[in-house]
């Protein structure tokens, strides 16, 4: 192997490491597991991409934002290290061509999303890899105690054993001290590999500036043209105002424009590459912004809306002044945001009734049985991503057993008539393939094929049916396309009693709900408080200043406290109520239960309000101004 030293010069232009880097870099060359807690800009994505250098195989990226991380490859690319992703933008061709290069050994970084694991094909084709490295990004997305918490981050671990990874190196810029204990055990490193960094970054002025909400395009105009330009980023809580804000600045003269995840990727990018190449762009965006971003001169973040907890707060400041010199990081503190946010907070809570109707309809599965997913959240009511995590619950608690997710769709367009793909083939091949030809459906150019039904009539194996068409698809003979995918699960022991779960699950997601809505007092206890507030935010993170920072709010005003204008008093609109009940009645089936009303009048989609379309009537978020909790303490006591 060569030297890390050698490679940090030749390949990254780098002289020295960065603090952390060469104790992380030691665990893992020496063959064990590691876990590194820098703050964002201090050198995380390194501890992964240089041993991909060094080390024999290929070094995965689990990272939850991947279509994010397209500067990040691109540079890597310009450096002359083999790096790809894959995600839902790539051609037929492309994919083909990033699995054969992973087959033949050419490739030394494949970054994925943890849903990539659902795909068959890529568990198949990643079991016949050398897999050195198994990086995982936002790694505290596995801790309960996380900010993010994703219960699907709690089977990363078991896919990394089961597919042989030699060493796991868990990544994180949030971990507070328990987080941090929630990830060296979920992902076995061992207590001395697990490697913290000092959070304080002296360079960082933070400030907070109390503003009404009529006021605040004003206070933020007059931020930017009272200091000298620079590249910036404006973070916003939503599209909508991504793209308002956008185009109140650039009226006003200022090089400003819009990022979100609404947006199409081709835009998205367009706005990347024109930040990066720009010294004086102001980028208005949601939180995504910023993830893979390799610029270290960005002058000032301002929270147009209030950061959702200290987590966030931390990551998104992390991105300014990575280049060591001053930059400011400032929130416009407007108390109209905490009901929005809260009420976020309250959108992924389902129902005890939901819970209760998913726990039963699964509990009166078979042994074995398959799922899809989008079905249980539309027939329950149940976020997605909430589906996801009460069943990781019942694997977790010993219940089920999770299999191999599979494809219920296959579908496959010819580039060559069936004879002459034949003819490549001969004897007991041959025959198979025309088996499975026989056995597809035509559309106008597409085939469709039923895999369980084909692989029943020609006796052979669901998989070999799988390999046989990826095999075809590889050598371009056809074009292959696989969609609704269905997890499947066995039952290792039943529920004694499914209303005592269904309790006990409702209470974890309502426990979540709660650490949510703490998340964000705790913002604006940082932004209000009689102290430094650098020092309090460090400590928050497991770290101790010795003295004062000297550079936040507090401190640079003479130890004066921000004070928090008033929270504004909201009611409900007595009228709206009368309009609204007699939605609920018409609609009784979707919103008779009180949390859907209440979802329904802040303006929280859920899979029945959309699927009525009633996110589109004139009341869905008549009351967005009012807290959920006020909502919904209504809507029960008004039920029926």
């Amino acid at each position: 192997m060569d030297s890390p030293q050698h490679q940090l010069e030749e390949k990254f232009g780098f002289d020295h490491f960065l603090p952390g880097q060469e104790d992380v870099l030691g665990h893992l060359l020496e063959g064990r597991s590691a876990a590194a807690v820098f703050p964002t800009g201090g050198g995380k994505s390194l501890c992964y991409q240089l041993p991909a250098l060094l080390l024999p195989g290929l070094t995965l990226v689990v990272s939850p934002l991947i279509a994010l991380m397209k500067d990040q490859i691109d540079q890597l690319k310009r450096r002359g290290i083999a790096a790809e992703r894959l995600d839902s933008t790539l051609t037929a061709d492309e994919y083909r061509d990033i699995m054969a290069r992973i087959r033949g050994g050419d490739l030394r970084l494949l970054y994925v999303a943890p849903e990539r694991f659902n795909n068959e094909r890529f568990r198949g084709s990643l079991a016949r890899v050398q897999l050195s490295l198994f990086a995982v990004d936002e790694a505290h997305c596995i801790s309960e105690w996380g900010h993010n918490f994703r219960p699907d981050y709690l089977k990363l671990a078991g896919f990394a054993e089961r597919f042989g990874a030699e060493r796991v190196l868990a990544l994180t810029a949030t971990a507070t001290p328990r987080v941090l204990e929630d990830i060296c055990r979920g992902f076995r490193v061992a207590p001395e590999a697990a490697v913290r960094t000092g959070f304080h970054r002296p360079n960082l002025e933070l400030r907070a500036t109390p503003v009404a909400a009529a006021d605040r395009d004003a206070e933020l105009e007059r931020h930017l043209a009272g200091r000298t330009p620079g590249p910036t980023i404006v973070y916003v809580t939503l599209q909508r105002t991504a793209e308002e804000v956008a185009e109140r600045l650039a009226v006003a003269g200022f090089d400003a424009r819009p990022y979100h995840a609404g947006l199409k990727d081709d835009r998205r990018a367009a706005v990347q590459d024109w930040f990066l190449a720009s010294d004086t762009a102001v980028v208005v965006a949601t939180i995504a912004f910023g993830m893979g971003i390799d610029k270290s001169n960005i002058r000032y973040v301002y929270h147009y809306n209030l950061a959702k907890s200290l987590e966030n707060l931390s990551q998104e400041i992390g991105r300014a002044g990575r280049d060591g010199e001053p930059a400011v990081c400032e929130s416009l503190v407007c108390p109209d945001d905490l009901t929005v946010l809260q009420n976020f907070a309250y959108g992924d809570t389902p129902s005890l009734d939901g819970v209760r109707g998913l726990l039963e309809e699964v509990a009166a599965e078979a042994d074995r049985f398959d799922v899809s997913l989008i079905e249980l959240s539309n027939r329950h009511d149940v976020r997605i991503l909430v589906v996801r995590t009460l069943l990781t619950y019942l694997e977790l608690q010993g219940y089920l057993e999770a299999g191999t997710p599979r494809y219920a769709k296959y579908r496959f367009q010819p580039l060559y008539s069936s004879k002459e793909i034949l003819a490549g083939f001969q004897g007991e091949r041959r025959r198979f393939l025309e088996a499975v030809f026989r056995r597809a459906k035509k559309a106008r150019t597409w085939f469709d094929i039923d895999l369980e039904a084909a692989a029943r009539d020609i006796g052979a194996p669901r998989g070999r049916l799988v390999r046989a068409l990826d095999f075809l698809a590889e050598r371009q003979q056809i074009e292959l396309k696989v969609g609704g995918v269905r997890h499947r699960y066995t039952w290792l022991r039943r529920p004694e009693d499914i209303e005592a779960l269904a309790s006990e699950l409702h209470a974890k997601t309502l426990e979540h709900e709660r650490r949510e809505i703490e998340r964000l007092d705790l913002v604006l206890d940082l932004v209000g408080r009689d102290g430094c507030q650098t020092a309090w935010l460090c400590e928050y993170f497991g770290e101790t200043l010795d003295g004062d920072c000297g550079h936040c709010g507090w401190c640079l005003d003479g130890g004066r406290a921000v004070e928090l204008p008033p929270l504004p008093e909201a009611a409900v609109d007595d009228e709206v109520w009368r309009q609204a009940s007699e939605l609920r009645a018409e609609h009784a089936e979707v919103l008779e239960e009180p949390r859907a009303f209440a979802r329904l009048l802040t303006g929280l989609r859920s899979p029945r309000i959309t699927r009525a379309k009633l996110a589109k009537h004139p009341l869905f978020g008549a009351l967005a101004h009012v807290p959920f909790s006020a909502v919904l303490e209504r809507a029960s006591q008004n039920r029926g």
